[in-house]
């Protein structure tokens, strides 16, 4: 049998493949830049949604039991991720930049921080890791913006 750690490893890991695919793209394929960037955003809002989406499933296991937060905080955070994540979609290029780099930061402050003693140690680390990549190619693709279109 695989280990839970293992496989949230290879998954997570494999997730970034299309975030590091997008950042070489838009540099070594200019070519292709206007449709990386546009698919880069539609995966960070999926990813987004979908790393908020664990939040709804822990607040319905919580009603018998004594955790700090309250089922209707996790599910707030859920919620509040989610729909961060579809208005992005509604956004320009530079208001994409700025709202996915900062909810990023935030979905892992939230995890980190209030969270915590949901996850495994394992799990925080490697939230910590995956987040710091996607941090840099949500950086790395507003750089390449402003090179390309000023600030």
């Amino acid at each position: 049998m695989i280990a839970v750690a293992r496989l949230a490893i290879v998954f997570g890991v494999a997730g970034l493949l299309p975030f590091l695919a997008a950042v070489a793209t838009v540099y070594l394929m200019p070519q292709y830049s206007v449709a990386a960037v546009s698919w880069f955003y539609l995966y960070s809002a999926g990813i987004l949604a979908f790393m908020a989406g664990v939040y709804w499933p822990i607040s319905m296991q919580l009603d018998d039991c004594c955790y700090p937060q309250s089922p209707l905080v996790t599910m707030v955070f859920s919620q509040i991720f989610f729909v961060t994540a579809g208005v992005g979609l509604l956004l320009s290029t530079p208001g994409q930049i700025l709202l996915y780099t900062v909810a990023y930061l935030a979905l892992y402050l939230v995890d980190a921080r209030w969270m915590r003693l949901y996850w495994p140690d394992w799990y925080l680390r490697l939230r910590l890791f995956l987040t710091f990549v996607v941090l840099l190619c949500q950086v790395a693709i507003g750089a390449w913006y402003v090179l390309l279109h000023g600030a």
